[in-house]
């Protein structure tokens, strides 16, 4: 197990230069210019190449990527264009609340999707197979924006049950992660249907049921349990979309999170910003894969990766 995770953790070199190089190349496409951000449109030409300067922005585009991959070997991801603050010191304020924001979320999903696949594939054909599918299809095709939207519309304007935005108690984080839950929890059931129907199929269950064994213990105890392999795998890519998906939730609610710190980089042309919130997403998804990937053999104890 221990080469396994530094094998893996090796492989997260790669990626992450992978991550930086794209992220570096699609923010040189975005058109705009920085210095004239930072300075507005009535600066004169000798502030704005005094600000390019300072930061680096006057330098051939290869020379910018290797100075900032220097950089960030040393654990320096440079300084916000707009704020003029360290993006390390940014990240590390707004990124712990979007990790509660995600893992609450994953929370909401697992209960929501789990229960409803179970459900749907104990009562295949049934009216509640059919409701649960047509839920995970509402869940899966409708935007995040959106629901968040009709979602401040009801609880917020109309019922007046919760905040519709802000932060600072566990109410603001209830509409956000129920909104970037629905997503999750949508694609989460079709999977525990799918390898529900699939596990209710085989000989020890039947051999279970004509032991005598009482439905729920065959369903959650020998069935759920051995259909948790291919869940898990969706637990941990969904737990990895949440962060990803957090940047048009939190824009909507107006949270103190690092996808709105990615909105904000992005439209002040702010390229230490971005680049340093996509690297840190990046890690985040492959270390939660990995952790994944060990679970797997915590659960089933046929899986070694010696």
């Amino acid at each position: 197990m221990t080469a396994y995770i530094a094998r893996r953790l090796l492989l997260l070199v790669p990626v992450l230069l992978g991550v930086s190089l794209a992220s570096f190349g699609l923010l040189q496409l975005v058109p705009g210019d920085p210095a004239i951000i930072l300075a507005g449109q009535e600066a004169t030409e000798e502030t704005l190449a005094q600000i390019r300067h300072e930061y680096g922005l006057d330098q051939p585009r290869a020379i910018q990527y290797l100075v900032y991959l220097k950089n960030v070997v040393r654990g320096n991801f440079g300084i916000s264009i707009q704020s003029r603050q360290p993006v390390a010191t940014l990240i590390a304020q707004r990124f712990p609340f979007t990790l509660r924001l995600a893992f609450l979320a994953i929370l909401v999903s697992a209960a929501l999707g789990v229960v409803a696949g179970v459900v749907a594939a104990t009562h295949r054909n049934s009216v509640l197979d059919l409701a649960a599918l047509l839920g995970s299809l509402i869940g899966i095709s409708m935007p995040i924006f959106w629901l968040g939207l009709l979602a401040m519309l009801l609880f917020s304007v109309r019922l007046q049950w919760l905040p519709a935005g802000g932060s600072g108690t566990l109410a603001h984080l209830v509409l956000p992660a129920v909104v970037l839950g629905a997503s999750s929890s949508a694609v989460i059931a079709r999977m525990t249907r799918a390898s529900m129907l699939e596990v209710l199929r085989q000989d020890y269950t039947r051999t279970a049921r004509a032991k005598g064994v009482g439905e729920p213990t065959v369903v959650y105890r020998h069935a759920l349990k051995n259909a948790m392999i291919p869940i898990l795998t969706v637990f941990g890519l969904e737990f990895g979309y949440n962060l990803g998906g957090a940047v048009l939730t939190e824009t909507v609610f107006s949270l103190p999170g690092i996808g709105r710190l990615v909105v904000e980089g992005i439209f002040a042309r702010d390229y230490p910003v971005v680049q340093g919130t996509m690297l840190v997403v990046a890690t985040t998804f492959v270390l939660v894969n990995l952790m994944t990937d060990v679970a797997y053999a915590v659960i089933d104890p046929r899986i070694r990766y010696d």
